[in-house]
């Protein structure tokens, strides 16, 4: 229960957190010139792929591509030093992707572009006779605000483990009367002498504090395995972080008096996580949403945890900041909890 979540967070945090890099490529060189190999080495030099093969027909890369055993191929047609020395001539370098893989493509789409418009711009100054240092127009001076290496890490692994506390409290509740009713136990709870705010409490006190020191361990974790700083106030965190465990506490109940077997909690666990997963902007940003979807994010709790999370940890932003998400969690808090306090009172009574 404690660390199952950790386990898998550094798993997926180490995976979804490391640069793009390595990829397969194979290239046709129909030229065999210098140029041709300067420019192989190049793109080698970037780090972003790694030369396969040499081939010399199309066949070995389709071949290759129909497999999935490299990500692009490059093919250097013959004449190709002779078109970017000449002044009237336009050399074309055909690239193939592998589109099934559309993350590894995009990364690999970047590098080429970068690669291919920095010799680009070299070719262009030599055929107009201009020094290198007279040409440039303008430069951009860049700062990068919160995250200053543009490290994945700073991104991707708050989020999961905000992912993954959802689950989990959602998981554990989720079980709680569940498993009383598939063993064939809740009968004798309910003839026991124990109120139903007794039985409430008794069910919901170990996944409150479950939850919370699993929050604990997934943030001490980060923090020492991909340096994700906690820029912000650390009290002010865990409160929030307490408080979003009650919000998901009351969907886990819920769910729990509803099913009528470990297996059905489960599997509608998995379906609200995901629906969840969907509205937080961690596969893809909120505000590039259709209108009605931003609309509806705005009532997903674990939206707001995510917000306040990154606000808090990335940003170092203080409740002066984050006030609207912590008051629309609270709201939200608190019509989930009435509902799910009275729906379970009427269900054990």
């Amino acid at each position: 229960m404690l660390f199952g979540g950790a386990l898998e967070l550094l798993l997926v945090g180490w995976a979804t957190s490391r640069p793009i890099n390595n990829l397969p490529m194979m290239v046709l060189d129909h030229d065999k010139t210098a140029i041709s190999r300067a420019l192989v080495i190049t793109l080698e030099n970037a780090e972003t792929f790694r030369l396969k093969e040499q081939v010399y027909d199309m066949e070995t890369i389709e071949n290759a591509m129909d497999r999935g055993q490299i990500n692009a191929a490059l093919i250097i047609p013959a004449g190709f030093a002779d078109q970017i020395a000449s002044s009237s001539d336009s050399a074309i370098l055909s690239v193939i992707l592998n589109g099934a893989e559309s993350i590894p493509a995009m990364e690999a789409l970047r590098t080429l572009e970068g690669v291919t418009r920095g010799i680009s711009d070299r070719i262009m100054i030599e055929r107009i006779g201009m020094n290198p240092e007279q040409f440039s127009g303008f430069n951009m001076s860049l700062r990068v605000w919160f995250n200053e290496t543009l490290s994945d890490a700073l991104y991707t692994t708050p989020a999961e483990m905000g992912l993954m506390l959802e689950f989990s409290v959602l998981l554990f509740a989720a079980l709680a009367f569940s498993r009383e009713r598939e063993l064939g136990t809740l009968e004798q709870l309910l003839v026991m002498p124990f109120s139903s705010l007794e039985l409430i409490a008794g069910k919901a006190i170990p996944v409150i504090i479950i939850g919370f020191t699993d929050f604990i361990i997934l943030l001490s974790m980060i923090n020492i395995a991909f340096d994700v700083p906690v820029r912000g106030s650390l009290p002010l965190l865990l409160a929030i972080a307490l408080l979003y465990i009650f919000v998901e506490l009351g969907k886990g109940m819920v769910i729990s008096v509803i099913s009528k077997t470990q297996q059905q909690a489960f599997l509608l666990v998995m379906m609200i996580a995901m629906a969840d997963f969907m509205f937080t902007g961690y596969a893809a940003p909120v505000e590039g949403m259709p209108e009605i979807v931003q609309f509806v994010a705005k009532f997903i709790p674990a939206h707001h945890w995510l917000e306040i999370m990154r606000a808090v940890m990335i940003k170092g932003a203080g409740l002066e900041i984050i006030w609207p998400n912590v008051l629309m969690l609270m709201f939200l808090g608190l019509v989930i909890g009435t509902f799910s306090w009275r729906y379970i009172r009427r269900a054990l009574d």
